[in-house]
């Protein structure tokens, strides 16, 4: 296939060199060109301008930081929207509000093409090794289309129309933050209290409180790694995406409200570039615990 990926970022990199090594015509644009150029060695065309990289695709995937950025590569200056031919597929694969993705599927179909909002989880590591969990709002034709795309990076669902994927990718936002801070806090109390964190973590592993998110980021915390995979600063996002979508739909969501505070504040005292794993180090410095 003819594809085309905007941002080549920490997860925009990898999945760009899964797309080559699948065999497709892969056309990517960066907004810093340089981080896109070795995409090169692996058969990659690089484009100075987004509008070039989407002008001959089949379909476009989007890997941007943001809603507001999405909107601005697709519809302002940047002028990819009005690059694409008709028939054009926009799969995008940033984490967005629901109602950002419906404004987006509506305008681009005036258009003449088609979207999918198709929202990831499982971070740097699923994206090198393709075992992305892909979570896809849209039409169920524009889904089948997508699927070789979808094979090269995981496993895809589809499960509703547009701005589904979306609110799918919050509710798994909403469980990955929250049970980070379970994980720091029960490990924290525990070295407070005398006990081994790593210790305690082969304890329980296999039991109810088992967990992926124990496994990785409660090693992470064992281990001291912070280095970003999903950044402090991007799981903030994704919760007010949360409480901003709860507040349109008349929900309320008091525990994503707390940890949204305890977020913010961690990004506050300095910790916006550390791995989301990194709370650990927020709830270690008010117990006075390096």
């Amino acid at each position: 296939m003819n594809l085309a990926l905007l941002g080549t970022g920490f997860m925009g990199f990898p999945m760009a060199r899964r797309l080559c090594e699948a065999g497709h015509t892969v056309s990517v644009w960066n907004r810093t060109r340089e981080k896109a150029l070795p995409l090169q060695a692996f058969g990659a065309r690089v484009h100075e301008t987004a509008a070039g990289a989407v002008a001959q695709a089949d379909i476009v995937i989007s890997l941007l930081e943001s809603g507001p950025i999405v909107e601005s590569v697709l519809f302002g200056d940047a002028g990819a929207a009005r690059a694409m031919r008709a028939g054009t597929l926009v799969v995008d694969m940033a984490s967005i509000k629901p109602r950002e993705a419906r404004d987006h599927a509506a305008r681009l179909g005036t258009l003449g093409v088609s979207h999918l909002d198709a929202p990831v989880s499982g971070g740097t590591v699923g994206a090198e090794q393709g075992t992305l969990v892909i979570m896809v709002g849209g039409k169920a034709a524009d889904f089948e289309r997508s699927a070789p795309v979808f094979r090269a990076f995981g496993r895809a669902t589809h499960v509703g129309p547009h701005g589904s994927g979306q609110l799918t990718k919050l509710a798994n936002q909403m469980i990955v933050g929250i049970t980070i801070g379970a994980v720091a806090e029960a490990l924290l109390l525990c070295e407070k209290g005398g006990a081994h964190m790593d210790k305690v973590k082969e304890a329980i592993t296999g039991g109810f409180a088992d967990s992926r998110i124990l496994q990785l980021h409660g090693q992470r915390m064992i281990d001291r790694d912070f280095t970003p995979r999903g950044r402090m600063s991007v799981q903030l996002k994704d919760l007010r995406n949360v409480l901003a979508t709860a507040e349109e739909i008349g929900f309320s969501a008091p525990i994503t409200q707390r940890f949204e505070q305890l977020y913010a504040e961690a990004v506050d005292h300095g910790l916006a570039d550390l791995d989301h794993s990194g709370l650990f180090v927020e709830i270690a410095s008010r117990n006075g615990m390096q």
